[in-house]
C-alpha cells in the first residue's frame, strides 16, 4: 500500500506528453511540457531543433496559470517527420532556477501514406532544378563604399580642382596695369560723383588710379608716398634715364596730385569742369607713362614667364597638399568613427584582413561525420584523413577521422569515430555506466599525454559533463597550453568532447590560439552545435 501511495505523495516539477504515438508522414503531433514551479523561479524551455530526428515546425506561446504560490506553465511544440520509421523524441532540457531537469524520451511511429495506384497514376521523378546562389549584402557594402568615395572625389574636384568661373573683379585683376587703369577711368566717368558734387570722393578715385598704375610700373611705393615724395622719385628716375617722362608730364601730375590733396584735406572745392579736365589729363599722362617705359628685354620676358609658371606650380602644389590632407583626415576620421562603434581591432582586421574573422563571418557548413553520425557546424567542410592503425589493432577497431586545419589562423577541428569489435565478454564489461565513464577519462588522459609528446608545455586540465542540445551526455576536457609557433611559445586553448555508446567512441577536438578572439567565438559556436544521432536514425 505504501508503494502504491508513493507516486501520489511525491512532487514532480516537469512532465511531458504527446497527443499521439502514431502519425503518418508529414502529420503534426503536439509535444507538451508541463512545469510547476515557484513564482520567483526563472524557467527556460527548449528552443530550436532540439527534437531531432523529428522536426519542430512551430513553437507555441507558454500558457501560464497561477495555483496558490506556484505557477503552472504549459509549453507546446508542433513536431513532424517526413520519413517513415520508428523515432525517439530525445530528452529535453528544462532549466528551473539553478536546477536542470530532463523530460522522458518518447517513442513515435511514422507510417507511410497508402496510395491507390488504380485511381492515381504514378509520375516520373522530377528533374533537378537549378537554384541561384543566395545573394549576400556584401555588394551593398561595396556599393556604399564606392558611393562615399565618389562623393568625396566630387567634392574635392568641385571645391579645389575645378576651374571656377571668374568674377568681374577677378577678370579685372588679370588685366595688364595699363588696361586696368583705362577701365578704372571709364568706371569713374560712369559714377555720379560730379553730379552730386562729391569732389573729395572723385579726386580720391582719380589719384588712386594714377598712383596704382605708377606703383605697378614705375615706383613700387607710389601708393604709400606723399605727393612730394612721389614727384621727387619721378624726377630722380628721369634724371637717371630710367623713365623718359618730360618735365611737363611730371609737372601736370604734381599739379593734379596737390589739388587732390587740397580737396581731400583742406576742403577745397574746385570747379566741376576743372575736375573733368584733370581726369582727361590723367588719361593722357597714363599714355605718356606707358610710352616712357622701356620695352622689356627678352630676359625680363623669360623671367616673367618663369614667374607665372612658378605661380601655377605653387598653386597646383597647394591643391595637391590640400587634397592629401583632406583625404587623410577623412580616412582617419572614418577609422576613428567605426573604431568607436565597432572596436578598433575589428575595423583594422576588416580593412587589412584577418583569416579567423573571415572564417567566423563566412558561410558555415552543418554536416554529419562518421557512423553513427556527429552533427556539427564548422566554418569549412572537414576532410577525411587516413589514420594508419597498428597491425595488431586493425582487427579490433576501425577509425574514421575528419579534420580542418588552418596553419595561419591556428584553428584545428577534428571529428573522429572509433568502432570497437568487442567480444561478448568485453561487451558485458563495457555495458555499465561506470565502465563507459572510466574509458572516457582514460581517453582524456591519453589525449593530454599526446599533447605533451607533441611538445606542448604548461598544460592545464579541467573536466566536466557535456550535454548536447538533443540530450546526449559526454565528457568535456578543456584547458590551456603553450605551443611552439615560429620558434616562440604561445598560449593556446584546447577542448576535447568524448562520447561513448556501446561499442562506439566519438571524439571532437578543437585547438586554437588564446589571443585570437575570433577563434574563441568560433570554438563556442562549434561546441554549441554538436549533436549526436543514433545508428538507426
Amino acid at each position: 500500500m505504501l508503494f502504491c501511495l508513493c507516486p501520489f505523495l511525491s512532487f514532480s516539477q516537469v512532465t511531458s506528453s504527446i497527443d499521439s504515438t502514431k502519425i503518418k508522414i508529414g502529420q503534426q503531433i503536439t509535444f507538451k511540457i508541463e512545469v510547476e514551479a515557484d513564482t520567483t523561479d526563472l524557467i527556460v524551455f527548449p528552443e530550436g531543433q532540439t527534437f531531432s530526428p523529428l522536426e519542430m515546425i512551430e513553437s507555441y506561446k507558454v500558457d501560464t496559470t497561477k495555483n496558490n504560490a506556484k505557477y503552472q506553465l504549459i509549453k507546446t511544440y508542433g513536431l513532424t517527420q517526413f520519413d517513415s520509421g520508428s523515432y525517439t523524441i530525445p530528452k529535453q532540457k528544462i532549466i528551473i532556477g539553478t536546477k536542470t531537469f530532463f523530460t522522458d524520451s518518447l517513442q513515435v511511429k511514422v507510417s507511410n501514406i497508402q496510395v491507390d495506384t488504380t485511381k492515381q497514376g504514378l509520375y516520373d521523378i522530377k528533374p533537378f532544378i537549378k537554384v541561384d546562389k543566395s545573394s549576400s549584402n556584401r555588394w551593398l557594402m561595396i556599393l556604399g563604399i564606392l558611393c562615399a568615395i565618389a562623393l568625396v572625389a566630387f567634392l574635392l574636384y568641385w571645391f579645389i580642382w575645378r576651374k571656377k568661373p571668374l568674377t568681374e573683379e577677378a577678370k579685372i585683376a588679370l588685366l595688364p596695369p595699363y588696361d586696368r587703369a583705362k577701365l578704372a577711368l571709364k568706371t569713374l566717368d560712369e559714377s555720379t560723383y560730379l553730379e552730386n558734387s562729391e569732389l573729395k570722393d572723385y579726386y580720391s578715385e582719380l589719384t588712386f588710379i594714377i598712383r596704382k598704375y605708377l606703383d605697378e610700373k614705375v615706383y613700387d611705393k607710389s601708393l604709400e608716398s606723399t605727393t612730394d615724395e612721389l614727384i621727387s622719385r619721378l624726377n630722380l628716375l628721369k634724371d637717371a634715364n630710367q623713365i623718359e617722362l618730360s618735365k611737363d608730364d611730371i609737372r601736370n601730375l604734381e599739379t593734379i596730385l596737390k589739388r587732390a590733396d587740397l580737396v581731400k584735406f583742406a576742403k577745397s572745392a574746385p570747379d566741376v569742369e576743372l575736375a573733368k579736365l584733370d581726369r582727361n589729363t590723367i588719361d593722357i599722362e597714363i599714355d605718356h607713362v606707358k610710352e616712357a617705359l622701356p620695352e622689356p628685354t627678352e630676359e625680363e620676358k623669360l623671367l616673367n614667364e618663369k614667374y607665372k609658371e612658378d605661380q601655377e606650380r605653387k598653386k597646383k602644389r597647394k591643391k595637391v597638399i590640400l587634397t592629401v590632407l583632406i583625404s587623410v583626415f577623412l580616412v582617419i576620421a572614418t577609422f576613428v568613427g567605426f573604431g568607436i562603434k565597432y572596436g578598433f581591432t575589428y575595423v583594422k582586421d576588416t580593412v587589412i584582413g584577418h583569416e579567423s574573422k573571415e572564417l567566423l563571418e563566412g558561410n558555415w557548413v552543418r554536416s554529419e561525420y562518421g557512423v553513427p553520425p556527429v552533427m556539427i557546424n564548422t566554418p569549412k567542410v572537414l576532410k577525411r584523413e587516413i589514420i594508419e592503425l597498428p597491425k595488431e589493432l586493425k582487427d579490433k577497431i576501425s577509425n574514421t577521422t575528419f579534420r580542418y586545419f588552418s596553419p595561419s589562423s591556428g584553428i584545428d577541428i577534428q571529428v573522429s569515430t572509433t568502432v570497437f569489435n568487442y567480444s561478448e565478454e568485453e561487451k558485458k564489461q563495457q555495458a555499465s555506466d561506470d565502465a563507459k565513464t572510466s574509458e572516457l577519462y582514460a581517453t582524456s588522459e591519453k589525449f593530454v599525454e599526446r599533447l605533451e609528446a607533441q611538445g606542448a608545455k604548461d598544460i592545464t586540465v579541467k573536466r566536466e559533463q557535456f550535454i548536447t542540445p538533443n540530450a546526449a551526455e559526454g565528457l568535456k576536457t578543456y584547458g590551456t597550453m603553450s605551443l611552439e609557433i615560429d620558434g616562440d611559445f604561445k598560449l593556446a586553448n584546447y577542448t576535447v568532447i568524448l562520447f561513448k555508446a556501446e561499442n562506439v567512441r566519438q571524439q571532437i577536438i578543437l585547438q586554437w590560439r588564446e589571443t585570437d578572439d575570433y577563434a574563441n567565438q568560433m570554438a563556442e559556436r562549434i561546441l554549441n552545435s554538436i549533436e549526436l544521432k543514433k545508428a538507426e536514425e
